[in-house]
Parts: structure tokens; sequence; C-alpha cells
């Protein structure tokens, strides 16, 4: 049931988005609300069409007097982050949202909304259903699995798609204006050390908290502290440490924000550590943003059973302390608020005598990114890693010359007196893999504001859909 006070204009765009969050659509399981899609083309006549990965592909006809204009491709992904509130009792598979209204914004009781990206999935269908819409050939495309890492797009066939110029609804600030994101890649590396009974010495557990961690992609120039990198700092070059174990990082997209290493060492050593950890923390503190400013090391007596020589600790603590890590380059046309290309360090695992480490790397052009992979693989080649690279996937690169852009700025500046933010972002979006399979394509990226995406916190702002439908609509009637 509709909550109280659900919105009512745009008309097309509510009606579809109300039926959206009743149908369940967690990644990997759209088929439900690809057959809604079906249906509803099939009701008004349009053609439609699959790949093998489930991406869909609606052609709608142009209105009258446009049939010679340039088709024009409306791009959303039909998959949501499915989060609950602890206390929520919601199957994600089987049960339909729960709406309501508040203070301006539309929210899910206790669950994720799906407004990422349910309403731009809403908007393409309002734009096939609503007769009072004018606009040129269309093609809607509905991806698959973008939430588990964008596989609908990397796998999307392009003889699908035969339009030129791209809209992407997919952005969560209405009065900004997408025009890239990175692409990326990544490696894992191994080693396995040799292992020997631990000496008769002071056995100790280093770990470190209270830093914000963060995004790899959309945080990486805050310059947020790396875990991984600040228990090296403590420790390296001091004499006779033998390390026992290292646990340190989450996950390739995830600034590692916590971790602990456990070594052992002699007493006369050990009489240093406060004196070097409280260094640490101090300079650190003096150079981290405000975000890190509860930044804590704690040191802690251990009982190790096996742990490596003091050569290979001191080769580990080493390489730690030289692999790269954070930004190394800005855009040069968008500033320092946009990296163009990073690095992360994001876990470092040593267990029973062999180390993991995984890091990602992120870019809008991949010609800049070869020197860093081959600094870092040279890297590996020294510090005798095997390397298993992850599967990259390709950037969008922000071109300011673009026809589309200038257009939408023109009319953002007509409709609603002010200029739009011009952004680009520092994380992988559909954009790039369906600007890597399609070169050609011209594409944009906006939508109405949504905060909290996948939280069971997510909300949708009412009173910016209105003008984002009015402006996607005026755009398409000028294309």
């Amino acid at each position: 049931m509709k909550p109280d006070h659900y919105p009512a204009d745009p008309a097309h765009l509510w009606r579809h988005f109300y039926e959206i969050t009743q149908i369940p659509r967690p990644s990997r399981e759209e088929a439900a609300v690809r057959q809604y899609i079906i249906d509803l083309a099939g009701q008004g006549g349009h053609r439609w069409r699959s790949d093998d990965a489930g991406n869909t592909v609606v052609s709608v006809a142009a209105t009258a007097g446009r049939e010679g204009r340039e088709t024009v491709i409306i791009q959303n992904h039909l998959d949501m982050v499915t989060v609950k509130s602890a206390e929520k009792a919601h199957d994600f598979s089987r049960d339909p949202l729960q709406l309501a209204v508040e203070d301006g914004w539309l929210r899910a009781d206790g669950t994720t909304l799906g407004a990422d990206n349910g309403v731009g999935c809403a908007a393409a269908l309002a734009l096939m259903t609503d007769p009072a819409v004018v606009h040129p050939p269309l093609e809607l495309l509905f991806t698959v699995d973008e939430e588990t890492g964008l596989g609908g797009a990397l796998r999307l066939d392009p003889a699908l798609l035969t339009g030129t110029r791209m809209l992407n609804l997919d952005t969560e600030e209405w009065g900004e204006l997408y025009v890239g994101c990175t692409g990326g890649g990544g490696w894992e590396f191994r080693r396995r050390f040799e292992t020997a009974p631990a000496p008769v010495a002071q056995h100790w557990t280093l770990a470190v908290q209270g830093l914000a961690g963060g995004h790899s992609g959309i945080q990486i120039h805050q310059q947020l502290g790396n875990a991984i990198k600040l228990l090296g700092q403590c420790l390296q070059g001091l004499a006779g440490i033998q390390i026992g174990a290292l646990e340190a990082g989450v996950a390739h997209n995830v600034i590692p924000r916590e971790g602990a290493i456990s070594f052992a060492c002699p007493p006369a050593v050990a009489a240093q550590l406060p004196q070097r950890i409280a260094g640490v923390r101090e300079q650190a503190l003096g150079y981290l943003p405000a975000a890190d400013g509860q930044l804590a090391f704690s040191l802690q007596p251990a009982n190790l059973d096996r742990v490596l020589g003091v050569d290979d600790s001191a080769q580990l603590l080493d390489l730690l302390a030289v692999f790269p890590h954070g930004v190394q380059a800005y855009s040069l046309a968008l500033g320092t608020e946009l990296a163009d290309l990073s690095i992360n360090l994001a876990v470092a695992r040593l267990r029973a005598g062999e180390l993991v480490l995984e890091s990602s790397y992120r870019f809008f052009n991949s010609a800049q990114s070869l020197p860093l992979q081959n600094a870092v693989l040279a890297l590996a080649r020294v510090y005798r890693l095997a390397v298993q690279e992850v599967v990259g996937y390709p950037g969008w690169q922000p071109d300011m010359d673009s026809e589309l852009l200038a257009r939408a700025c023109t009319l953002h500046q007509q409709l609603f007196g002010s200029v739009p933010a011009v952004k680009a972002i520092h994380a992988g979006l559909e954009c790039g893999i369906l600007k890597g399979k399609k070169p050609e394509l011209d594409i944009l990226s906006f939508g109405p504001t949504i905060r909290g995406a996948h939280s069971s916190t997510e909300r949708l702002q009412i009173n910016t859909v209105k003008p984002f439908w009015q402006f996607l609509t005026t755009l398409l009637a000028q294309l």
C-alpha cells in the first residue's frame, strides 16, 4: 500500500517507482523486475531484446517529427543493495518494500529504498509510457548485477545498442552533472616465508585503531591514514624484530582503518617501543586529516609459537614501507578535489608464514596508470611475490568539450538560473565500462538527490525529482 502523502507529480515516474519497490530485486535476482519492464514494453508495442547476461534494451520510437534524429540511450541498473536494520524482519528475495514519507523524503521502513537506481529506472519507464514527453528515438538500457561488481555491464553485448549519446540516471546529487569515472584493476600478492620457533624473548601485539577508513576511490584524495602503513612505520628499522602474524584491512576497495601485528623482539628493543610508537602517533596526527583524530595504538603482551627470521621480518617491513599508497596524480582539468590516479594498499595478512597483500588502483586514463603498474610489478619481483592480477575495468575520461555537456549546462542555466556543478568521480561506474565497449558514446550522468545509499537509512529527496524530470524531458526534446 502506498504511504500517506506519496508523491503524485510527475505521475508516470512515481507510479513506476512505487511498482518497482514492490518487486524484489536483489543483485542476480532481477528476473521479476525484468518481466515487469518487458510486460510494459509489450503493452506499448515496443520492441525489446536481452543478452545472455540478462541486460535488457527497450526501443522506443521517436515522437512525431523527430524520427530522423540520433538515438539516445537511457541507462540504469535494475538491482538494488539489500541492507536492513538489525531489528527489521525482511526477506529481500520475497518481500515488497514498506515505504514512508517523512520531512520531504521518501524512505523505506528499516531497509534500503532502492532509489539507487530504481528512481532512474522509473524515469526511463515514464519516458516510454507518458505520451506528453517529446523525444528522439530511445534505447532504454536496463543492466543487471551492478551492485556486486558491475557484472551486467561487463558482460553486456554492445550489439544491443545503436545510439551514440547516453544519459545515465544513476547520480545521487541533484544539480551535479557527471562526465567521468575511473577505471581500475588490482592484484593479490603472495609469498611463503620459512618460520622457526619463537625465541625466548619478549612477544608483543601492536594494534592500531581510531582511523576513519573509507572508500578507496571517492575518499582517497582526503589522505586518510592507512593502518598497514602505520603499523609498519612503528617497527621498521628496529633491530631483532621477528614477525609472527599480521592482520589489517578488509577489502580491496576500502582504505584499511585498523589492524594488528604480532612479533618477538629483544628486551632492549622492547624498552624502546613505547617511545617509538608515541612518536609515530604524534607525527601522524600532525599530517592526517581531522577524521583520523582518534588514532590510537595499543601494545599488549603476546604468546607466539613460530615467527619469521630477522632478515625476512626486516624485508617484510621494508616492503610495507615502499609499497605505494594514495593519490599519484591529480586532475589537470578539475583540480585537486579529483584524483586522476591512485592506489590503495588494502589488505596485509601473515598467517603461518604465508603473506597475502591486496592492492587496487584507479585511473581515468589507462596509459597514465602504466608506469604505476610497472613499478608495482617490479616491486613484486624484487620481493619475490607471486602475483595474481584482478580483472580490471575501463574508465570514462572526462571530456570537457562534450557537445552533450554543453547543451546540458546551457539548459540547466535556462531552466533553473544556475550553473550546474560539473564533476567526475574517482570510482568505477557502469559508464566507464559502456564507454569501453562503445568508445563513440557521448555520456552524461545526473539524477535526483539520494542520501544514505547502501544503508537502511537510504532516502530520496522528493522535491528534487520534479526538476530532475523536467531537465531530463526538456533535454531530450532538444536532442
